[in-house]
């Protein structure tokens, strides 16, 4: 059995991403390791919902945890992840500012971009 593609991992990797939680976690420990009690708040979902998001994450090996009495802490295993993170946001700036330009084109009256119509003689 040969190992699957490059090509398949890549897209399962991004699938692993594909989840709003999962991102604003990632985000999150992107610029410092968080308890579990300090994400719950800022992710706005249930405790157990937020259980199974940092489950798909550890399976992922995109964090790490380490526990200190009964509190566990999360952190990324690397930080391409915050410079992927990263690099998004900066796509999606560019995506947006494209967007933004062309429902300003759209907003803007008509007939400024139409030549005036000769007179019949």
């Amino acid at each position: 059995m040969s190992a699957p593609p490059l090509y398949q991992l890549k897209a399962d990797f991004f699938k692993t991403l594909g989840h709003p939680v999962r991102i604003c976690v990632l985000e999150l420990l992107s610029s410092r390791e968080c308890a579990v009690a300090e994400i719950l708040p800022e992710v706005g979902v249930e405790a157990a919902h937020l259980s199974q998001q940092l489950a798909i994450l550890r399976r992922a090996n995109l964090v790490a945890t380490r526990r200190e009495g009964s509190t566990v802490y999360y952190r990324l295993t690397t930080p391409e992840v915050a410079d992927l993170l990263s690099a998004a946001r900066s796509i999606l700036s560019g995506v947006l500012a494209g967007q933004a330009e062309l429902l300003a084109d759209l907003q803007a009256p008509p007939a400024a971009a139409l030549p005036p119509r000769p007179r019949p003689a």
